[in-house]
């Protein structure tokens, strides 16, 4: 039965101060690397171990895999680092924030940008403080100017079919430290979650969530580890 462990990336700064992330740059807090930490201590101690990691090319998510597999005795394992796991970009609500976006432009239209399932954030504008045009991670890809969740899953799920999936149905054990709404995407395809429920699904900080697979990669249960 192949292996399967999702961890959100534990707290960052912007998490921390309550603003709009996306595909900024930024790096975990304190907190954050405790729950990193204790993430990669209960893996081990629930008996978990590891072939092949996947995540995106955002400091906070790298950070958190690196922490938690120092807590394992696994810094060794292979590592790939892919922009398609990256968090939804929020366009030109990247680095606002959000109490403040909510006063301006109201609760509702906020909960719409937040969590409709196929509405973008308004674009961002070329040049602005937020652009990444000239980061040299992404060079040669199509940065978007802003991601609905819909758009964040046609960008994840290919590199599901053609890079993660084949790990698994290989008797590869995986794990994948990446972001709320890149795992939501692989959460909504592995658990077959409605578009109108996913957008509610809270996924928190640092927490594993275990994946038991059939040899078809059909999902047979999902829970936290710690609840186990």
């Amino acid at each position: 039965m192949p292996t399967l462990v999702l961890i959100r990336h534990g707290q960052s700064a912007w998490n921390l101060e309550n603003r709009f992330t996306g595909w900024w740059d930024v790096d975990v807090t304190e907190k954050g690397a405790a729950e990193a930490k204790a993430a990669g201590e209960l893996m081990a101690v629930k008996g978990l171990d590891f072939d092949q990691c996947f995540t995106s090319l955002q400091t906070r998510a790298i950070k958190t895999l690196n922490i938690a597999l120092e807590a394992m005795g696994r810094l060794w394992l292979p590592v790939e680092k892919d922009w398609r796991l990256n968090e939804r970009h929020y366009g030109g609500l990247t680095g606002l924030d959000k109490a403040e976006t909510a006063a301006k432009h109201g609760d509702d239209q906020v909960r719409i940008w937040r969590r409709s399932f196929d509405i973008p954030p308004p674009a961002m504008e070329p040049g602005g403080p937020f652009d990444l045009t000239n980061d040299r991670r992404y060079a040669g890809i199509a940065i978007p100017a802003t991601e609905s969740l819909k758009d964040t899953i046609a960008r994840v799920l290919p590199y599901w079919e053609g890079r993660i999936a084949p790990a698994l149905k290989d008797g590869q054990r995986v794990l994948i430290s990446a972001h709320g709404n890149s795992l939501r995407a692989l959460v909504k395809h592995l658990s077959n979650i409605p578009e109108e429920e996913i957008t509610s699904l809270e996924i928190p900080t640092g927490q594993p969530i275990v994946y038991e697979l059939d040899d078809a990669l059909n999902a047979t249960d999902r829970y936290y580890l710690s609840e186990r």
